[in-house]
């Protein structure tokens, strides 16, 4: 394995305990290993380093920005503590899940902070407002705007803040005074305020518009992302309460809305499919007769990705929907041509045998030349072969197996069905046989 390795000069991180590098394989063809085995193997190499916390980020699909694991997991809620406690619910259940590896969150207590807690009480009693002690911690510590001047026509605002030096360590407090408003004397800050030094998250995450912290992990080896989110969805609703909203992020998120608009567009094409052959056939039995091919070709595209050991992902459902026109046409040959046969006065039984040993040729010309020439894809390697594969096994075995099938059950169900159908032209030959016997 060879690879480039970089630090990003132009990226800034909040925390001061962390480091990004980014990694840059060589060319497909000159290394023997994919980039997931790549990453896998480096992130065994870097657990060994005690003391050290690693994650790799792989790159993103198309249309998603940044960087980020495959499972993201978004928990929104009233506010971050409730979230806090959410976060820790899920994420011991997620590191007992076998599925996922390297859960975290983007919610981490590890930035120093020093929070200033005022004693009311004896703020009231020695007659200092709140306000008093918020503005000259405000002036003091930070910095505020008190006016402006003008200077050749052009406005600068005037800024009032303590020197660098007067404001470095918490012991500054004790040079700090407010005044009284009740005696007017002046009184040291340290006496009214307590210091606690804490953690606290770098940054306060929002998804839309509300609180939110977003849990990551990998997936395990040989687990497909749908079964991860499945679990870790089931996992989730289980432990947390009803007011926890459970959303999605990134690759899961599109994961999650390309299956559902792909599953749409999958029944969309099969109905504007349905109409056409109707209006066509003048028949909603015959395209009936012709759509029993559809299962049969996804049947024989589920055999192929189980044999290839590949999911049902974005690019295998693509070539689901081709296959419904690739396996519709088998199916049309057939049933057409039992009809125009039936048309020309042959009987029934005699035009359905005879138009499925006329059309047998035709169908295994026709989905032979489908199936060699989707065989690149299947056979397809190197750079992008994970997207090309999946669509070309669905292809192949869905074809095959479709046309070996619609040879037996096309004719078998066009017997059951359309034998009462009648022919397409059977209303307009009864019709002339009515005008020829009312002319004679």
């Amino acid at each position: 394995m060879r690879f480039l390795t970089r630090i990003p000069g132009s990226w800034t991180s909040p925390a001061v305990n962390t480091a990004r590098a980014i990694v840059l394989l060589v060319p497909w063809g000159e290394r023997d290993e994919s980039a997931q085995e790549i990453a896998a193997r480096l992130s065994e190499r870097l657990d060994e380093i005690p003391g050290v916390r690693t994650q790799i980020f792989m790159s993103r699909s198309l249309g998603i920005r940044g960087d980020g694991l495959p499972v993201e997991m978004v928990l929104g809620g009233p506010d971050y503590a409730q979230l806090q406690s959410w976060r820790d619910i899920v994420l011991e259940a997620m590191r007992e899940m076998p599925e996922l590896e390297n859960p975290d969150s983007d919610y981490q207590e590890r930035k120093p902070q020093m929070q200033v807690r005022v004693d009311r009480d004896r703020a009231a009693a020695l007659g200092v407002s709140l306000w008093s002690v918020g503005r000259t911690l405000e002036t003091m510590l930070g910095s505020r705007p008190v006016t402006t001047f003008v200077d050749r026509g052009r406005e600068y605002d005037v800024i009032l803040q303590g020197k660098d030096e007067q404001r470095a360590t918490p012991d500054d407090l004790n040079n700090l005074y407010v005044r009284s408003q009740t005696t007017g004397r002046l009184i040291p800050l340290v006496n009214l305020v307590v210091l606690e030094e804490l953690a606290g998250p770098s940054t306060l995450e929002r998804f839309d518009r509300m609180r939110a912290i977003t849990l990551e992990a990998s997936l395990a080896k040989g687990v497909t992302l749908g079964d991860a989110l499945r679990a870790l969805e089931v996992r989730a609703q289980t432990l947390l309460p009803a007011s926890a909203r459970i959303s999605w992020d990134g690759e899961s998120r599109e994961f999650k809305q390309t299956g559902t608009s792909l599953l749409l567009t999958f029944g969309l094409a099969l109905v504007i499919v349905f109409l056409v052959l109707a209006a066509q056939f003048e028949s909603f039995v015959h395209p009936t007769v012709i759509l029993v091919t559809v299962p049969l070709a996804l049947t024989g595209a589920l055999v192929g990705l189980w044999v290839f050991g590949a999911s049902l992902n974005v690019f295998s459902q693509i070539g689901a929907i081709l296959l419904i026109g690739l396996a519709a046409k088998n199916g049309v040959l057939i049933v057409e041509f039992a009809n125009q046969l039936r048309d020309r006065g042959r009987p029934f039984q005699e035009a359905l045998v005879e138009a499925a040993a006329v059309r047998l040729r035709p169908i295994l010309m026709t989905s032979a030349c489908t199936t060699f020439g989707a065989m690149p894809l299947l056979l397809a390697t190197g750079a992008g072969a994970e997207s090309r594969q999946p669509i070309g096994i669905v292809v192949v075995f869905g074809v095959t197996i479709s046309a070996v099938l619609t040879l037996f059950v096309v004719p078998a169900l066009y017997s059951v069905l359309a034998r009462s159908a009648g022919s397409p032209e059977s209303v307009s030959r009864e019709i002339e046989a009515l005008r020829e016997a009312s002319t004679q």
